[in-house]
């Protein structure tokens, strides 16, 4: 492959990176835990709800790198789309996934891998030998070319470095019934669905069809549940539940989508209206935490102390619920808490808890100074 095709992938892979990393565009988010595959939005701009100013914003955006960002003057989503296709396609950087692209929802995406260099079948180009006089011109030119090669080498290296150290999102789902916890689960990933599956014999998953929604199950009523009208009724409701509720997470925060017929309320700390919060089946998915007001209220915490930044989203399945509620006394109730984001307000608090400390010393010095002595300690020995 000639040093200038190669250039070209690797500014696109560099550029690609970049992007992801940046959480700017709705459904542009890696798709494993290493950041060696990522999802990308395509709905078809002919769809009824489709939002050019969303769905098409990477795609436009690859158009402006590559200084085409109109056609005849007037912006051209599919031609956009079809720009960036193009590209992926023919570069040996990247891998389209077919079996993890999930087309048939109401926010499609596709997925592409990263493909590793040692599986492109390129290799860099050798120096060459020494010319004669009159070639030293074109063997400079040649030996710049390598020292980009290298220096796009390094900065994609880089780039996989950085990417590895990004959080990734997960989800901790505890269930109760009528207040009892019933099961409890972590989930490494993008997405989870929460759903019940009958006792009865289900048609088998096919195999394109795996590992894209993981599945948490609302299991059956426990033994220790007290037996009397409350149980009866959990047992009517839970059937309801077959197709469950979906959440997504996304550069912008946890989105829950509702398919079961069983009704969904919900409550969290970023809800924008009073009183009850439904799901509804049929409409676009519902943002339930939002990560740039949890990112907003740790700030505040970290300046202003305080109470810190609330972590979980609760669901009621078939029953209303308020935030002035009690659950437990609800049939069905699912938290779902989020790690990254009690990691981040726990090590908020250990940082103003030190802080405290520090100036609980300081208080107590004449001069309001402390002096920290930084004692050598010797490595335990085998």
């Amino acid at each position: 492959m000639a040093a200038g095709r190669m250039r070209s992938t690797r500014r696109l892979r560099s550029w690609m990176v970049e992007q992801v990393n940046s959480a700017k565009y709705p459904g542009l988010v890696w798709d494993d835990d290493n950041k060696t595959m990522f999802r990308i939005p395509w709905k078809h701009a002919g769809k009824q709800d489709f939002r050019k100013d969303e769905d098409a914003a990477i795609f436009k955006a690859w158009a402006e790198f590559k200084g085409k960002p109109t056609d005849g003057g007037q912006d051209n989503p599919a031609a956009w789309k079809t720009r960036l296709r193009c590209a992926l396609n023919k570069s040996p950087e990247f891998d389209e996934v077919m079996d993890r692209a999930q087309l048939d929802i109401s926010e499609p995406y596709k997925v592409y891998r990263l493909v590793p260099l040692n599986e492109q079948g390129v290799l860099v180009p050798e120096k060459k030998c020494k010319e004669k006089p009159s070639r030293r011109p074109k063997r400079r030119r040649s030996s710049d070319s390598e020292s980009d090669d290298s220096s796009q080498m390094k900065q994609i290296k880089a780039e996989e470095v950085t990417s590895q150290l990004v959080t990734q999102d997960s989800f901790n789902v505890t269930i109760h019934y009528l207040g009892q916890e019933v099961h409890k689960r972590q989930i490494n990933g993008t997405d989870v669905r929460i759903t019940y599956q009958p006792s009865a014999p289900i048609p088998p998953t096919p195999a394109a069809l795996k590992n894209r929604f993981p599945r948490i199950p609302l299991p059956e009523p426990p033994s220790t549940l007290p037996a009397g009208p409350e149980l009866q009724a959990l047992y009517t409701l839970l059937p309801f539940m077959e197709k469950g509720v979906v959440l997504t997470s996304t550069p912008q925060g946890v989105y829950g989508k509702r398919f079961c017929q069983g009704r969904v309320f919900w409550t969290g700390p970023h809800s924008t209206t009073a009183g009850l919060h439904k799901m509804e089946r049929n409409t676009e998915p519902v943002l339930l935490f939002s990560k740039d007001a949890f990112r907003q209220q740790l700030d505040n915490f970290r300046t202003n102390g305080g109470e810190p930044p609330q972590c979980f989203i609760t669901l009621c399945f078939g029953e209303e619920l308020s935030n002035a509620e009690d659950p437990s006394k609800k049939l069905i109730i699912v938290q779902i808490s989020l790690p990254w984001a009690e990691e981040q307000v726990q090590s908020t608090q250990s940082f103003l808890d030190s802080m405290s400390f520090l100036q609980s010393l300081a208080s107590q010095s004449p001069k309001g100074e402390i002096t920290l002595t930084l004692v050598p300690v010797a490595s335990p020995t085998s």
